[in-house]
């Protein structure tokens, strides 16, 4: 029987595998700065991957992110099974690259991680094996959190609930960060490689108003080191990112995944986040503003 809220506890009794039937895929563009940071924390997870595949994205940087990306499979050889780099011929985006190593994937089970993000080092080992015990989930993730990049992970939870995501609620709010997911590789659905805004928010609402199962496991096991939304105060970018999530209502009503009237009002409510989010932008910088006038 499905219930919506699991209580587990604590954080430390969880199954013990000698490697995780997962596949790790980073997209790679001009990241030659953070892509190390990100790769560090997948290779010193408690319970490490089978496999990692790094996707690199036509960077024009002159080099420096295909020479970190050789010089990581370098230095960390013989630290998991496979490190592989799949090079692209021309920039294709974000989902390009997640579905060039998705295809590409040897476990049956996929992560993704973004080239400067990083996780907790349990994520894998607290993830992987409750999908292993859960064979129903198609789909996992958790909460993150923004923190800078020299502080301390803070110490996990000593009991977590599990909560079953149903389709409505992910309508009116992507509970799943990218860092985050977990998902069964032999599912058909793949990330829209049209789409540069919320391409894995449409992704997830397709394999979930699919009638696939999906949970959120409540323990902050991955990081971010900028803020969601607004980094850096432009307006532009929180704009495009709206576009993108109401670009994906209008793709799920077109092939008849949900009805115009769902749509119409997801789209209404995500605009008032919007424009919450937007007020936050702007008080945000006019606070800038202001500290750098006092002290100059």
């Amino acid at each position: 029987m499905k219930v919506n809220t699991q209580d587990h506890g604590p954080a430390e009794s969880v199954e013990k595998y000698m490697a995780a039937d997962v596949t790790v895929v980073i997209p790679c563009y001009r990241c030659a700065d953070t892509i190390e940071r990100a790769c560090r924390s997948v290779i010193e997870q408690t319970l490490k991957p089978k496999e990692l595949i790094l996707v690199e994205d036509c960077s024009d940087d002159a080099g420096k992110t295909i020479n970190k990306l050789d010089g990581i499979k370098e230095t960390y050889k013989g630290e998991i099974d496979s490190i592989i780099i799949i090079l692209h011929k021309e920039n294709g985006g974000p989902a390009k690259s997640r579905n060039t190593g998705w295809d590409k994937a040897g476990q049956p089970y996929i992560a993704f991680l973004d080239a400067d993000d990083s996780w907790h080092p349990r994520k894998l080992e607290i993830q992987y094996t409750w999908m292993r015990l859960h064979p129903d989930a198609t789909l996992t993730g958790h909460p993150t959190l923004y923190i800078e990049p020299h502080d301390a992970l803070a110490d996990l939870p000593g009991r977590w609930v599990v909560r079953h995501v149903e389709k409505y609620p992910l309508l009116l709010s992507n509970r799943f960060p990218t860092r985050s997911v977990m998902l069964r590789k032999d599912i058909e659905f793949r990330f829209d490689p049209e789409k540069r805004y919320a391409e894995d928010y449409l992704l997830w609402l397709r394999i979930v108003l699919d009638g696939n199962e999906a949970y959120r496991l409540e323990l902050p096991l991955a990081y971010s080191f900028k803020p969601e939304f607004g980094a850096g105060g432009l307006s532009k970018n929180l704009w495009s990112m709206e576009r993108g999530v109401l670009e994906a209502f209008t793709k799920l009503r077109d092939d008849g995944t949900i009805s115009w009237s769902a749509m119409s009002f997801a789209a209404v409510f995500s605009l008032a986040k919007f424009l919450r989010r937007f007020m936050m932008v702007l008080f945000r910088k006019k606070c800038h503003e202001e500290i750098g006038l006092f002290h100059s």
